[in-house]
């Protein structure tokens, strides 16, 4: 495993970061781990970051300027090695910037600081991305958590009283995704009745997206209404996903999203791309909260 950094807030709530993708590999809230394991029979990770593209890319690149890139589903960011900018109890901000390990996939410059904080039953994030070149900067940007599903010991996961609850009313139809990641114009329903889906793993032989959402935030409902909530800031997409046969659930959140089947244009114009000006920034937020 990578170097991790230990951040611990007043109440006892706890995180460790690891250098590597900057990823969150614990998240205790009174001695109880909130975050998956990353059992690699299942799925090694815990908590990506995602940039500076979500999802697949068709045919395993990008184009720039005529010229294609390889590009891994989700970026490069999870495997790369951050810097430490500044560290304190509760707190620590880490950073990735262009160099020889990026520009072989993404001709741009760039700098990406992941502010991580603790505090009560908490577990904060501000990414902020920064355009450090002199032409325009297309990034996606996603965070990809995964939490133990159940969250106890004797609960089950299907028909346990399992559910995602949306801040909003949400669309039931979802799109298909297509071979390879990318997604299609086709779309499936999905159980959820106004803002409340129940989980049945069964559910997900692939991941349900739910591309411009209107909530804000979405919660993780176990038995006795316990329940880990995301709530974000320019995070317009979300995906619930896991394995029907893996014990957790992943919560996830997007500025982007994976080619449409049949794309073959410039990363610059993928669908919900952003793209930053030379100089500028963008901030986007990510909170972690365990209620009930």
């Amino acid at each position: 495993m990578s170097e991790t950094i230990e951040i611990r807030a007043a109440d006892g709530t706890s995180a460790r970061i690891a250098l590597q993708g900057a990823e969150p590999v614990s998240w205790q809230v009174a001695g109880r781990e909130y975050l998956w394991n990353g059992d690699p029979e299942h799925w090694n990770r815990h908590a990506p970051w995602l940039f500076p593209v979500v999802g697949a890319s068709a045919g395993g690149v990008v184009r720039v300027d005529g010229q294609t890139y390889p590009m891994g589903q989700h970026g490069f960011a999870r495997d790369l090695p951050f810097s430490v900018v500044t560290q304190s109890e509760d707190a620590v901000t880490l950073r990735l910037e262009d160099g020889d390990a990026t520009r072989t996939h993404y001709p741009f410059a760039f700098r990406l600081d992941i502010d991580v904080r603790v505090d009560t039953c908490r577990l904060l994030f501000v990414c902020k991305v920064e355009n450090t070149g002199e032409t325009p900067l297309p990034y996606g940007l996603g965070f990809h958590p995964a939490f133990p599903w159940p969250f106890a010991d004797g609960e089950r996961r299907a028909g346990g009283g399992y559910h995602v609850v949306f801040d909003a009313t949400e669309s039931p139809d979802v799109p298909e995704i297509a071979e390879g990641g990318l997604i299609a114009a086709e779309t499936r329903a999905v159980p959820l009745i106004d803002t409340t889906l129940p989980l049945d793993p069964e559910m997900f032989k692939e991941a349900l997206v739910f591309l411009d959402a209107k909530s804000r935030s979405m919660r993780f409902v176990g038995p006795g209404d316990k329940a880990i909530a995301m709530a974000v800031e320019d995070f317009p997409h979300f995906a619930i996903w896991t394995k029907p046969t893996a014990p957790f659930l992943s919560l996830e959140c997007w500025t982007g999203h994976a080619d449409r089947a049949g794309f073959e244009g410039e990363l610059a114009e993928r669908d919900s791309q952003r793209i930053l000006a030379p100089g500028a920034q963008a901030l986007h937020g990510v909170g972690l909260s365990l209620q009930g």
